[in-house]
């Protein structure tokens, strides 16, 4: 019977072809939303994650001033960090991998007729520990280096394309503003961090070479803290806040006038947010399904309208009520999972366009693509169902005497 009942639906569909489709369109858009919204929003946020992770694992960031972690230096108001602040972290936080001081400015980078605009940025070789940021070539500072100040600088992948283009770099001397230095190494490549900055245009120099010839001061602006692992992040952001109280000279009950921002906190803030904002989207995109609900409850309707005398006679000559409210059940489920179909392909061709252009990953989840397909067919079973019913509820005579 649900065999005999499945092909009936098909001839209707096929019987009104202009009519299906439409009814097929609320479904179509709804899923096709869902699982294109769902699918974006996952791969946004799996980029915000692997573009945190790049900044260092464990991660405690150390900065002037208590403004709002991010790009940018902080606010010159704030008194900096200095060199005294930065030994007594690092004698006494305990659990640490490495604590590098820096202070970064942008400046124009010339190399023959090349020129272009990038970070550059005073450190130790504690930074590259810090940051997980490796030298794919060449070397890091010597320690007569980051000592003395000499003008050695290791540079990022961007600088490297931009200004010396097929030229091997290494050993080779440009100009950083009105200074020249020397090329002792390349970065591994990072590519864009999580606030849309490109990481690998970036110079780094030993500090002591930056805040003479750079910038003019002995300023530290950040101090990055890498714990030994993630269990012991609240011990060092504990200590180094007890720490620097004390040689910035805090008060108790006064506000510190400094921050140490916990990078997996933010991390997770970030995460979770995209994730919030993704299950938002989906549900606002699923209002389309109960559309199409609506939908395909109406052209139920509209066919057992038309369809009365044809219903009359089939109760007339013996057919059971139940056989007639699978039949029109068995076309509503038919229009309605025809139309989650289309929309699978449809959101999943959306949502790969949508990602590829954005560059972040295509993260299909299938218990999502097999939720809005289920939801698509018991859409068409609740609201289906009343047409059904109604069909199979007709008084034969009157059915017979409809025109």
């Amino acid at each position: 019977m649900l065999w005999e009942a499945l092909k009936l639906a098909l001839q209707s569909v096929r019987r009104n072809v202009l009519r299906s489709s439409l009814t097929l369109l609320g479904i179509v858009i709804g899923v096709a939303a869902v699982i294109a919204m769902v699918t974006i929003g996952n791969g946004s946020t799996q980029k915000v994650t692997s573009d945190l992770a790049k900044l260092g694992s464990n991660m405690l960031i150390a900065r002037p001033g208590q403004s709002t972690f991010g790009p940018g230096a902080p606010s010159s108001e704030a008194r900096s960090f200095n060199d005294r602040q930065v030994e007594a972290l690092r004698q006494q936080v305990t659990q640490v991998r490495a604590i590098a001081p820096s202070a970064s400015s942008q400046a124009r980078t010339i190399y023959g007729t090349a020129n272009y605009t990038g970070t550059v940025t005073g450190t130790d070789n504690s930074y590259f520990v810090a940051q997980d940021w490796p030298v794919a070539q060449g070397r890091i500072f010597s320690d007569s280096e980051v000592r003395s100040g000499s003008a050695a600088c290791i540079i990022g992948t961007t600088i490297q394309k931009e200004l010396f283009g097929a030229v091997d770099p290494l050993g080779q001397s440009f100009r950083v503003d009105k200074m020249s230095c020397t090329v002792i190494g390349i970065l591994e490549s990072k590519g864009q961090s999580a606030f849309g900055s490109d990481q690998d245009a970036i110079v780094v120099m030993p500090l002591r070479t930056f805040q003479r010839r750079i910038a003019g001061n002995t300023r530290i602006a950040t101090i990055a803290i890498a714990a030994q692992s993630a269990e012991a992040i609240s011990q060092v952001q504990a200590q180094a806040m007890d720490i620097l109280r004390e040689e910035r000279r805090v008060q108790p009950g006064q506000e510190d006038d400094f921050s140490v921002r916990d990078m997996t906190q933010m991390a997770n803030m970030l995460t979770a947010t995209s994730t919030m904002m993704t299950m938002l989207l989906g549900a606002v995109a699923a209002v389309s399904l109960l559309v199409g609900g609506i939908g395909v409850m109406n052209i139920m309707l509209v066919s057992v309208t038309e369809r009365t005398r044809e219903i009359g006679i089939r109760l007339a000559i013996g057919a059971l009520e139940a056989q007639v409210l699978t039949q029109f059940l068995v076309e509503a489920v038919v229009l309605a999972v025809l139309g989650g179909l289309i929309g699978i392909a449809l959101g999943l061709g959306i949502a790969f366009g949508a990602t590829t252009a954005m560059g972040v990953p295509f993260a299909v989840q299938p218990g999502v693509v097999a939720l809005a397909f289920f939801f698509s067919g018991l859409i068409g079973v609740i609201f289906g169902f009343f047409p059904a019913r109604k069909a199979a509820r007709l008084d034969p005579i009157e059915a017979l005497r409809h025109e």
